[in-house]
């Protein structure tokens, strides 16, 4: 990999561990002002929404400077965001709750996030040949992974009140820093990672490719994205890798919540407890991520898409065990005993992990490639979030219908795994259709014509 490569992974990490981080401390934030319960799920709808309404603009705006100089300014709007939450006692006018600040802050933070990701991943298009993009995004996806479980770890130890009471006895002799609680604390803290993301930007090196945008008139650029939406809808590798990310990351954020039911139902755990089965999800994800990287190469990534048919059918498998099931007992690790029904759920989720990291990352390379060449890389990154984020949106809908509805997880489960199994062989058949009408793969590996 050329040295660049490395900058962009680093600054990559400290982005993301803080995107992670501030989520928890926004939490302990809203929870702090006293907001009601449905506003901590709205953090999520706040900071997603930007990836869908903006999308129009924001992979125009990847495209039209160099990537590492728009990465260095939409980590300076999360911190602009990340201040707006310090300030929200003096932002709040007479009569709003100050956790509609809080809000619109985290929004601001979602912006800066949906403007620096086509850049991040459009970037690798630009830095790297093809035959290393599978093996660049393993790489990102490995390094995104760590931060996810990383930057959970930190913002729960930020809020705790151990580290909280440290932070909050820093004190600047004659300035007054406006940080007064725990959840502020952790907040400043999380704005300086931001800001060391940001220094690794200012050495990110400029790819010596052409930034021109045909217009910048907000209507051309509707009209231009639509066209980009269609162009890559259309295209048979590009339909296929999109479809393919699209679902998984739907579906990975439906089983964020889907694990933390199920582990209280069918295992009995609590929060605190289900919250590591999370992690071990995260963990195959890395597992899965990086073997690809190391055996799939891009040629090839089409032919994993069985893989997802089967994650859908392991996902099946978790509907069926509870925590009476299996041998009975304990694992002993270290000075810790897990009990052995601990160790096999958590067996199952790295099984379905690791076969979401393995078919995830070829696609997301094949997709990024057929993108670069169709139309540019920050247009394709954001065609893709769009698409991505509605996604999540949809499906998280749909499982809080069903949850609402009180329907018992087991069968919430069911028809999960049953859907995305489903779902990935319509994509699999889709795809021997567009091989017997004529073969696609001598397109992988194509430069874009100049």
């Amino acid at each position: 990999m050329k040295r660049g490569f490395y900058t962009i992974m680093a600054a990559q990490f400290f982005s993301s561990l803080a995107d992670n981080a501030l989520l928890l401390a926004a939490i302990a934030l809203l929870l702090e002002l006293a907001g009601p319960a449905w506003m901590v799920p709205m953090l999520k709808f706040f900071f997603v929404v930007s990836y869908v309404v903006l999308a129009a603009w924001v992979g125009a705006f990847a495209d039209s400077r160099p990537k590492g100089q728009v990465m260095l300014i939409t980590n300076a709007i999360k911190v602009a965001g990340c201040l707006l939450m310090l300030l929200h006692q003096f932002l709040s006018p007479p009569g709003m709750p100050e956790y509609l600040v809080v809000l619109a802050a985290y929004a601001v933070v979602g912006f800066g996030a949906a403007a620096y990701s086509p850049a991040k991943y459009g970037i690798l298009t630009e830095l790297l040949p093809p035959q290393q993009l599978v093996a660049a995004n393993g790489w990102i996806e490995g390094t995104t992974v760590g931060s996810i479980i990383l930057g959970t770890v930190l913002g729960g130890a930020l809020v705790s009140p151990a580290v909280s009471r440290v932070l909050l006895g820093i004190d600047l002799p004659a300035f007054d820093t406006f940080v007064d609680t725990p959840p502020e604390a952790a907040i400043a803290v999380i704005a300086f990672v931001y800001v060391i993301a940001a220094v690794f930007n200012l050495y990110i090196p400029d790819t010596g490719v052409d930034h021109r945008i045909p217009s910048r008139n907000p209507l051309f650029l509707i009209q231009e994205f639509s066209h980009c939406f269609g162009l890559l809808w259309r295209d048979k590798l590009g339909q296929i890798s999109l479809a393919t990310t699209t679902l998984f990351w739907g579906a990975g954020a439906t089983l964020q919540f889907i694990v933390l039911k199920w582990a209280e139902v069918s295992l009995g755990m609590n929060l605190s407890q289900a919250a590591i089965l999370q992690a071990v999800v995260a963990l195959g994800i890395a597992v899965g991520a990086v073997t690809a990287a190391t055996k799939v190469s891009l040629r090839q990534s089409p032919g994993i898409l069985p893989v997802g048919i089967a994650m859908g059918l392991i996902v099946m498998v978790l509907a069926m065990y509870e925590r009476g099931l299996g041998p009975q007992g304990a694992f002993t690790f270290g000075s810790v005993d897990v009990p052995y029904y601990v160790v096999i759920a958590c067996a199952i989720l790295m099984i379905v992990g690791a076969l979401a990291g393995f078919f995830v990352v070829p696609m997301n390379a094949l997709l990024q490639h057929r993108g670069h060449v169709l139309m540019g890389a920050g247009h394709s990154i954001a065609v893709q979030n769009f698409n991505e984020n509605i996604s999540i949106l949809t499906m998280l809908a749909g499982y809080a219908l069903m949850i609402r509805g009180e329907m018992s997880i087991k069968v919430v489960i069911l028809i999960f795994g049953l859907f995305v199994s489903v779902s990935m062989l319509f994509v699999l058949l889709r795809h021997r259709y567009n091989q017997a009408q004529g073969d696609s793969l001598h397109l992988i590996g194509m430069e874009k014509p100049h």
